[in-house]
């Protein structure tokens, strides 16, 4: 691409995959409690993906998310079943991606396309099968194969190995500011999804541009 990027570089919850279209779901089964399930679900997952990693005891995400998903029924006085446990981990494996994402990254080619996320190999696979965005990427990179969480420097470094490009040439993109903060932090060239118009924390760092969507990205490029 003319600006000297040679791949751009996803995260996946958040970002591609909408973490909260598991509210439906949640509200099958705990009715008018699906919104808050959601979001304190997902809270403790990120939580436990940060102490697992502080404190050296890796889990992977898979794990992590059953684990964050008691936690949070447990909290909300919910009382969980084995079966529906799986049907909410399943839906994990179905997220909904956000409704520009296939033609955004459909625009974004021939450039190179990837994927570097906290799920394992197989959760990302199947959402990116889910999706319909089969074939868009040339890598999908999971954390699963270093044991440390995003934001670790190493995980950053873990997407420059497999895609064989100096680190100030990838783009990375996240809807997650911690994520951004990370990524800018090792050396990325970086772009916020800020979808809801969240504030950014204060970490002293700013990304390269904030988007509202990620259509948006190909003219920030």
């Amino acid at each position: 691409m003319s600006d000297g990027t040679h791949a751009i570089v996803f995260d996946a919850y958040g970002t591609l995959f909408d973490v909260h279209s598991v509210v439906d779901r949640c509200n099958q089964l705990y009715p008018g409690r699906g919104i808050e399930l959601s979001h304190l679900w997902r809270s403790k997952q990120l939580e436990y993906s940060w102490l697992r990693t502080l404190m050296g005891r890796y889990e992977n995400f898979e794990t992590l998310t059953r684990d964050a998903l008691h936690y949070a029924c447990r909290l909300l006085q919910l009382q969980l079943s084995e079966n529906d446990a799986l049907g909410l981990l399943q839906e994990y494996r179905t997220l909904a991606p956000h409704p520009e994402v296939r033609a955004s990254l459909r625009a974004l080619r021939p450039a190179q396309l990837a994927i570097l996320s906290n799920g394992t190999a197989s959760m990302l696979q199947a959402a990116v099968e889910h999706a319909g965005l089969s074939g868009l990427f040339e890598q999908i990179i999971s954390v699963d194969d270093l044991k440390l969480f995003k934001p670790h420097p190493r995980v950053y470094q873990l997407a420059v190995e497999r895609l064989g490009v100096a680190k100030h040439n990838v783009v990375f993109v996240s809807s997650n500011f911690w994520d951004v903060a990370g990524a800018t932090s090792f050396g990325f060239k970086t772009f916020w999804i800020n979808r809801s118009g969240m504030q950014a924390d204060e970490l002293g760092i700013e990304p390269a541009g904030v988007l509202r969507t990620l259509d948006e990205l190909p003219a920030g490029l």
